[in-house]
Parts: structure tokens; C-alpha cells; sequence
């Protein structure tokens, strides 16, 4: 079953970008990547689809229910992190906690002490004293605390240092293990890396593509770099791209049959070789251009 389906999506807002034709789904307990550079349309589509903003055309479900129709009854099985948190300052950590779980209607206060252990986060602290990682703390808490069945992260872990961001990561593979769907929108790419199954790439509010996270991978270059006797000049195969020669050291991203070029490496005097998996970075970037 699709948790989430977006067909056409489409939300413009006078001169400044929003997005256009956005679809894709999202299935029943996967973790769904959502990436793209800052000012894509990420947050601009995540608020579109729990209708906190709504659309200028095109539709969306959540559970099979149209989301701006719905929205009230949906919204109990959702627990959602903007990308920016704003609180009552003047009130404690705890207070502010409670009172989010009174929309649930179900006691939360068990989930509550175990999700702030697990996040390091001082639950009677006042909300004005916390750093910015500790407001995404309490955002992250906020987001969990009523053990929804869907998850969307806008930006998680700005704030939040590496080792916290580990824990998270962690934690959220937990939810995902109980059965729990994840939307999480990145920037940053070695994040989706490490917890997506599929991940959608928007440019500029349009959609770049929908990849399998192994595809990605496998579709796509690998990275080599060669030590030889003497300087390259040029190595004619196809496939070869981003092609560098550094006094004696040579790399290029190669995209083919790996026995061949293999083949062609044979006739070199090397002294040494290092093939590499490429970061998303690399492939996104190769995605861009030749969307371009």
C-alpha cells in the first residue's frame, strides 16, 4: 500500500518559487529520501501535502485519504518536524510536551522520558534557554512522541551535532523497524545515504527523477584514480568523464563495463590504481547537468 501518493502537486505562489507537477509515492514502511539544494521546493512540498499550505493544483493522499479533505483525521497518525521550530518561549520543556500530546488524546508521558534520555534533552528546562540543537531536540521529541505511523522529516539534523545526529539516525531506524513509514528531506546527501531505500531529487520545484538508492550506485559511475610512470595524456574509452591529470596521478569517473576499461588499464605501466564508489554528491551532480 502507498502511505503517501502526490500526483501533480503543483503550489505557486506570485513571482517567487514554488513547486510544479510533483509526483511520487511513498510505500507502507519504507524510508522515503527527499533531496535537493536548499531553496528547491522541499519544505514548500512537505507543507503542501499535509495541507498546512494548499495546493494551486494537483492532489495528494495520506493513507489513501485526500489530504486537504481529511486533513484533521490524517494528521493524529503523522508526526511531523519542520525544518524551522518555533516554541512559547516561556514555557518548560515538559509543559510545552504535555500540551502536544493533549491533541492526541493518549497519555504520552512514558514515550515522552524514554524519547528525551535517548535525545539527551532536559525536560525542565525553559524552552528560551536552549541552544538551537536543543529546540530540534524538542521538535524530534515532539515529532515522535505519540508513536505515529508516519513520519516526515524536514531537515532533521541542522543543529544537531554528530554524535546526536547518530543517535537519531538510529532511533529512527527503530521506528522503521516497527513498521513505521519515514519521509526525510536532505540536503545533504551522505544522510539519505545511510537511511533510504528510494529517494526523490527536486531541482528549482520540479522533479529531477525517483531512484532506487542502490541504482543510484549501481547506474553510476565509479571513481578512479591511477599513479603512472609518467603523466596521462588521454585515455580513449567511453564512459569516461570528469577526466584529470595531475603530474603523475590521473582520476575520472567511469560509467560502462567494468572489464573494459579494466582491460584498457591493463596496458598502462601503473603504480598504482584505487577505485572508489562515488558519493551522492558526485551522482547528483551528474544528474543535474544532464537534466540540463
Amino acid at each position: 500500500m502507498n502511505v503517501i501518493e502526490l500526483n501533480n502537486l503543483t503550489k505557486t505562489y506570485g513571482n517567487s518559487r514554488g513547486i510544479t507537477d510533483i509526483s511520487f509515492h511513498v510505500e507502507e514502511g519504507e524510508v522515503f529520501g527527499f533531496i535537493g539544494p536548499n531553496g528547491a521546493g522541499k519544505s514548500t512540498t512537505i507543507r503542501t501535502l499535509l495541507s498546512l499550505i494548499y495546493p494551486t493544483s494537483g492532489s495528494a493522499t495520506i493513507f489513501g485519504k485526500d489530504s486537504v479533505k481529511y486533513a484533521p483525521e490524517i494528521k493524529k497518525e503523522i508526526g511531523y518536524l519542520p525544518s524551522e521550530v518555533f516554541y512559547y518561549d516561556n514555557m518548560k520543556v515538559k509543559d510545552l510536551l504535555k500540551y502536544s500530546a493533549s491533541f492526541y488524546k493518549k497519555d504520552c508521558s512514558k514515550r515522552m522520558k524514554e524519547l528525551a534520555e535517548i535525545m539527551d534533552l532536559d525536560l525542565n528546562k525553559k524552552i528560551d534557554d536552549l541552544s538551537f540543537g536543543n529546540k530540534k531536540k524538542v521538535g524530534i521529541v515532539q515529532g515522535l512522541l505519540h508513536d505515529p505511523k508516519l513520519i516526515i522529516l524536514d531537515e532533521p539534523t541542522s543543529g544537531l551535532d554528530p554524535l546526536m545526529q547518530q543517535k537519531f539516525f538510529d532511533l529512527l531506524k527503530e521506528e522503521n523497524k516497527k513498521g513505521k513509514t519515514i519521509l526525510f528531506s536532505s540536503h545533504i546527501l551522505s544522510e539519505v545515504q545511510k537511511m533510504c531505500d528510494r529517494v526523490a531529487i527536486i531541482k528549482e520545484g520540479r522533479l529531477v527523477k525517483v531512484e532506487k538508492i542502490s541504482t543510484l550506485r549501481e547506474n553510476n559511475h565509479k571513481k578512479f584514480k591511477l599513479e603512472t610512470k609518467a603523466p596521462l595524456t588521454n585515455l580513449t574509452i567511453d564512459g569516461v568523464t570528469n577526466f584529470e591529470v595531475k603530474d603523475n596521478i590521473t582520476s575520472f569517473l567511469y560509467s560502462g563495463n567494468i572489464n573494459l576499461i579494466l582491460k584498457k588499464l591493463s596496458e598502462l605501466e601503473l603504480e598504482n590504481l584505487w577505485i572508489d564508489e562515488p558519493d551522492l554528491e558526485e551522482i547528483f551532480m551528474h544528474y543535474y547537468e544532464k537534466e540540463n
